[in-house]
């Protein structure tokens, strides 16, 4: 009996840290059809930045290049008040492709992020944990070649985020902008 209990208990816990570690990366990754130019066209997310700026939101611009060792470099330029504001991210490749790591060099949060699935020609859905002292979140963003994507793909992101734990609320198609779009990198 004591066995049996030990044994139910520890698949629980194996289970547990499965659920956790439960975000797929796309199969077969090729990170040299990632890079280029990108809109994001959703984001979702359970952060308490999210829920304060989320009504000022908007699509931006996100291009991707390789860096000469593997990792990649993310710029992406946003209408903030009437500026176009640019922000720069090294993600650093891990031993899985299609998946990364980024610390912020601002508030000190440990980022895991991987590309969920993609097409590389319209569509790449990215889903990141957010790790910090305060707690941890759940980003999802749905990047598109093209400033509007087609109704399944965004039905497809709304369900994701759904499936990892975010909320109606939690989750934005963004509106659609033309500020910033000739300043991106």
């Amino acid at each position: 009996m004591h066995a049996t209990l030990l044994g139910v208990l520890g698949l629980a816990l194996l289970g547990a840290l499965h659920a956790q570690d439960g975000v797929p990366v796309q199969p077969d990754f090729q990170q040299d059809k990632i890079t280029g130019r990108w809109y994001s066209i959703g984001l979702a997310s359970n952060s308490n930045w999210f829920k304060e700026k989320k009504h000022l939101m908007k699509m931006c611009t996100t291009v991707i290049s390789a860096t000469a060792d593997g990792n990649l470099e993310v710029t992406s330029t946003y209408p903030k008040g009437d500026q176009c504001e640019k922000r720069n991210s090294l993600y650093t490749k891990t031993e899985q492709p299609g998946r990364f790591s980024y610390t912020s060099p601002r508030w000190g949060s440990k980022h895991d992020i991987r590309v969920v699935e993609t097409n590389y020609e319209e569509y790449a859905l990215v889903a990141t944990q957010i790790s910090k002292s305060t707690g941890s979140s759940t980003m999802v963003l749905l990047y598109s070649r093209t400033k509007e994507l087609n109704p399944e793909r965004l039905d497809r992101f709304t369900q994701f985020s759904k499936e990892q734990g975010l909320m109606d609320e939690e989750i934005l198609i963004l509106p659609r902008t033309d500020k910033c779009m000739a300043d991106a990198a």
